[in-house]
């Protein structure tokens, strides 16, 4: 009889959960996209110049993590703060909750998955990416492990296997012109979201 109330009682939380996911995504008016991929492969610009045609808030979570401390130090090795995931999921919570946000990060896993209604991975060929890496000073282990992650499309299986991959969308990312076309492709796609799609 403990077994069957257990199951019950699992599947009446599910339920629960499922519902609140639900209502979270159909009571905002304007979706949420994360824009993710590999250092280098236009994050920044993309999600700026999609804020700027949108006026979406852009949300870049390096930056964020800095100005609001929002880590548990440095990493000497990565040369990069430890993000602390708690604090910038409850600092972003509410303002997700709100919709109309771009986020920016090189990473996806930690993020609810409520939260998006679109993940954009961004995508560039290793020698474009190899030479911006290169000019923003990267070399090194750092360089070798960032042009590996996009070799190995890490970033693309993060998103697929932490979202629903019917949300999860990779576009290439090499030069002015890509970025210009995905902006436009993402301001077609919020013209024609709807809470409930």
């Amino acid at each position: 009889m403990d077994i069957l109330r257990k199951k019950i009682h699992k599947k009446g939380i599910e339920e629960l959960l499922q519902k609140k996911k639900k209502m979270a995504k159909s009571s905002r008016r304007k979706p949420n996209i994360l824009v993710t991929g590999t250092p280098g492969t236009g994050k920044t610009t993309t999600s700026s110049q999609l804020s700027e045609a949108t006026e979406f808030r852009h949300i870049n979570i390096g930056d964020l993590v800095k100005e609001k401390n929002l880590h548990d130090g440095w990493d000497d090795e990565l040369e990069c703060h430890i993000i602390n995931e708690d604090l910038v999921c409850d600092e972003l919570e509410d303002i997700m909750e709100q919709g109309g946000n771009i986020v920016d990060y090189h990473g996806c896993d930690f993020f609810p998955e409520r939260w998006f209604d679109r993940v954009v991975v961004l995508q560039t060929d290793n020698s474009v990416l190899y030479d911006r890496l290169s000019s923003r000073g990267y070399d090194g282990s750092k360089l070798t492990n960032n042009i590996e992650c996009e070799i190995f499309q890490v970033l693309l299986e993060e998103a697929r296997s932490s979202y629903p991959e019917d949300i999860v969308v990779p576009l290439a990312s090499n030069c002015v012109d890509d970025i210009s076309k995905n902006v436009t492709t993402l301001c077609d796609w919020i013209r024609s979201w709807h809470p409930t799609s």
